[in-house]
């Protein structure tokens, strides 16, 4: 199958250099044409819609057994199936009237960089998570497994703050179709194992604030990469405003990205890794105030997708 990439990034952003950085911090790269058709997929209006169909959330993305905290919807909306069952994308809101914005952060790690970490590479980003806190912005955390295992407390803290929803972006962070900025790939086996593997992952650690939602490591997809994961009942999420903040230096930069960007119902991509995103929590605060200046409220995926 060809793999083409599509529209989301500016050339700004996915200029060679960070294309190769992305490799190892996902985010940057748009939605190949041949998934497209997956994006017809409807969302659930409500939870009661959700339950009537295979909206429902997994067990496994749930966190089945677990009683939920304070902030956890106990039915996430999801969209319905697209085209011959297709794991449906979601990429901004359809009613685009409202003025609400989802920031969303990749928290990126490869099933391999145990060591670097070891090392003292740190891939989390506690000051952020609490300027999200401070600030009262309803965020969604796209978590890895290897994430989780790294820093369970963390991934517990965050997934039981009503504040925050947990969604999943893969165990490994290896790419879900080739070529992926040199991610290595996964086959369709493997691809629906990782899923599952992460979603564990999140249980052990405790973040029972988790939703049925899918981010591809790179952003990367194609129809095998949908059809791979059509039975794990999860939403893709993709977006449609990149903050480039992937190695950034310059956080007064990534905030005129984003507001440059952001209009009713968009999808923000941000990181949550110091050692890839090093300036994020600091473009954040610069970036709440304006867009609430603006008229904007802050929700989470959760939010947007159930409209």
């Amino acid at each position: 199958m060809t793999i083409s990439v599509r529209k989301a990034a500016s050339a700004a952003v996915l200029s060679a250099a960070l294309g190769a950085a992305l490799a190892g911090c996902g985010g940057g790269a748009a939605p190949p044409d041949a998934g497209r058709e997956a994006r017809l997929g409807t969302p659930a209006a409500s939870a009661s819609a959700a339950a009537s169909g295979p909206a429902s959330a997994p067990p496994s993305a749930a966190g089945a057994g677990a009683a939920p905290q304070a902030g956890a919807p106990a039915k996430p909306p999801t969209m319905a199936p697209g085209p011959n069952g297709l794991t449906p994308v979601f990429e901004r809101a359809k009613q685009q009237t409202d003025k609400t914005v989802a920031l969303t952060f990749d928290a990126d790690m490869t099933s391999d960089q145990g060591p670097r970490a070891a090392g003292g590479e740190r891939f989390d980003n506690p000051r952020l998570i609490t300027a999200l806190r401070t600030l009262q912005v309803p965020s969604t955390i796209f978590m890895t497994g290897r994430w989780a295992e790294e820093y369970p407390d963390q991934a517990k803290a965050i997934g039981t703050d009503p504040n925050f929803e947990v969604a999943n972006h893969s165990y490994s962070h290896h790419a879900f179709t080739s070529p992926c900025y040199g991610l290595p790939a996964l086959d369709a086996a493997a691809a629906r194992a990782d899923v599952d593997r992460a979603f564990a992952a999140f249980r052990t650690a405790g973040a029972v604030n988790t939703v049925p939602y899918f981010r591809f490591p790179g952003g990367c997809y194609d129809d095998q990469a949908l059809r791979a994961l059509s039975t794990a009942k999860v939403t893709a999420v993709q977006w449609d405003v990149v903050s480039g903040d992937a190695f950034a230096t310059d956080p007064d930069a990534v905030a005129e990205q984003v507001l440059a960007g952001v209009k009713p119902g968009s999808v923000v991509v941000m990181h949550c890794t110091r050692s890839a995103a090093p300036v994020t929590e600091e473009a954040v605060r610069k970036i709440v105030p304006e867009l609430r200046k603006r008229g904007y409220r802050f929700v989470k995926v959760s939010e947007l997708i159930g409209k």
